[in-house]
């Protein structure tokens, strides 16, 4: 049943891009209102699991903040859908868990596994394709600028993680630092659509909200509280698999859908991020699975 969820929060998740696509608003007006018409579900939730809620007022503030950081990487992904499309703005997001290994060995002294390290020149090596390289049958409006914009997202990404893994450690109930980082990532988002984008638009215009509510209420609320929830209590191994659905499906569905027609090159690009992601993945998932062996074996 678990690992059913968890493959249903990766199906959810995968259609995150489609949405914005239909909702063919602008970038800004996409990040502020996924996180705020989450807010009341969220909202919701955490009033249930209020009472398991151990963290301190300081914690709680840094995780808004760390919500800004979401806020910022909602508004530079959804800027890269729009230049290079759903699919491959998806694939450049996950290079985010390269970063994330690469910025706890040098911020918090974690040493990753040598797999992550030598995936990091395949992933890097995959960017610089998935751009096209400057041929003229490169798919995107504009390939360098929207693989340059989902880099940048994958790092602001990257350090909304680190922080957010950091307050929410230990805690069963995700939904109250959920909430914190959504009210931060709302924040963030209307700050961003007032101060950089003169297309945002606060008004509710239908189709459009129609399609930012299912982001909202779907990848937003129910997907992030699922994976959350239901990835950690999952052997090492089954979640990074079930991770890897994501961008995959993305991909899928940009080509049946919008016709996201990439280049050769492109799909070596596309090839190689997902392999390096990969061997991020199950490097950390074999290591972890080891740890926890070594420490059933000296707690014996």
């Amino acid at each position: 049943m678990l690992h059913l969820l968890g493959i249903g929060a990766a199906v959810i998740i995968s259609f995150s891009a489609i949405f914005i696509r239909m909702a063919d608003v602008s970038a800004s007006t996409a990040a502020f209102f996924r996180p705020a018409y989450a807010l009341p579900l969220i909202a919701l939730l955490y009033a249930f699991t209020r009472g398991s809620d151990t963290r301190t007022r300081r914690e709680r503030l840094i995780t808004i903040a760390a919500g800004g950081l979401m806020g910022l990487s909602f508004t530079l992904w959804n800027y890269a859908i729009g230049y290079v499309g759903a699919g491959l703005a998806t694939v450049l997001g996950n290079t985010q868990v390269v970063f994330v290994g690469l910025f706890a060995w040098l911020v918090f002294r974690e040493r990753p596994p040598a797999a992550s390290l030598l995936a990091v020149p395949l992933v890097l090596g995959g960017v610089v394709l998935t751009t096209g390289v400057g041929r003229p049958d490169a798919y995107g409006d504009q390939p360098l600028l929207g693989v340059l914009f989902g880099v940048v997202n994958a790092l602001s990404y990257t350090a909304f993680l680190l922080i957010f893994r950091r307050t929410a450690r230990g805690l069963r109930r995700p939904s109250g630092p959920l909430l914190d980082a959504t009210i931060g990532a709302a924040l963030a988002g209307l700050v961003l659509g007032l101060a950089t984008d003169p297309s945002f638009d606060l008004r509710p215009v239908w189709p459009a909200h129609g399609w930012l509510l299912l982001l909202a209420v779907g990848s937003q609320t129910i997907a992030w509280w699922a994976i959350l929830t239901v990835l950690p209590r999952l052997p090492a191994l089954d979640t990074s698999v079930i991770l890897l659905i994501q961008p995959m499906l993305t991909v899928v569905w940009g080509t049946i859908l919008f016709a996201e027609r990439l280049s050769s090159l492109q799909w070596v690009g596309v090839a190689a991020v997902l392999t390096g992601v990969a061997l991020v993945m199950l490097a950390g998932a074999v290591g972890r699975s080891r740890a926890r062996r070594a420490a059933a074996a000296n707690g014996a």
